[in-house]
């Protein structure tokens, strides 16, 4: 199966109702790029292209199931992709997976999805990513269960994190500027929770300042999948 839509994937288990999301395990040959998409690849090699393609071909499809019509997503600059008005989303791919979510924004304020291949980080990037308590907890989540790439899981996290804080805030977020909790699943171990704590002050474009935001996350054998839905009353 190329696409799976909302409903039918990996990444909609990891997603509330009302935010649609498509994913694509390889790269359709209908895929195809919009006006002013091209421009921004054009040095890029064809591996980049594919995904680049593929993930705006998710997207489209995505803003379909809104009852939206397909419109081309550019960067913004940070690198975030720039959604139609009355639309948050994200979108994320790594080898093997891409993904796109979206929903309204008078339903959600903020979005983040990232994906990742199931394997240990490389040498050196935990110290790099993480602060002194996460590293304690994931030790401890080793311990319990060594089959899981917790280091991974977290990595995903904070990315995922990143993707919906900057459009709120407009400001940098550095891995040292977050905290990660991950709690292991408990009906499915394979779906889990995670919980971060902001620290940093940054002021949401609402006039708020973002305390926590929580998430979710799924593995399977290759994958692991992170998401952050923030509704209308979180902090």
């Amino acid at each position: 199966m190329i696409l799976q839509a909302s409903g039918a994937g990996l990444i909609e288990k990891v997603l509330p109702d009302g935010v649609a999301s498509v994913e694509a395990f390889c790269d359709p040959p209908d895929a195809v790029l919009y006006p002013g998409e091209a421009e921004l690849i054009t040095r890029a090699v064809d591996k980049r292209r594919r995904e680049f393609r593929t993930v705006r071909h998710c997207a489209r499809q995505a803003l379909r199931q809104l009852g939206l019509p397909p419109a081309p997503v550019l960067r913004g600059e940070r690198g975030e992709p720039l959604w139609p008005a009355g639309v948050v989303g994200s979108m994320t791919h790594c080898a093997g997976y891409r993904a796109a979510a979206v929903a309204h924004s008078c339903d959600v304020r903020a979005l983040g999805i990232d994906a990742e291949p199931h394997e240990p980080l490389p040498a050196g990037v935990l110290e790099i990513i993480t602060v002194e308590q996460e590293r304690g907890s994931l030790s401890e989540l080793a311990a319990a269960d060594s089959a899981t790439c917790w280091d991974r899981i977290l990595f995903c996290a904070k990315e995922t994190l990143y993707k919906a804080w900057f459009p709120l805030t407009r400001r940098w977020l550095g891995f040292e500027d977050a905290a990660v909790t991950i709690n292991p699943g408990t009906i499915d171990p394979a779906q889990g929770t995670f919980s971060t704590q902001l620290l940093v002050d940054a002021p949401t474009n609402t006039g708020q300042t973002l305390t926590h935001l929580d998430g979710r996350w799924l593995r399977s054998d290759e994958l692991v999948i992170t998401t952050i839905v923030l509704g209308y009353g979180s902090r």
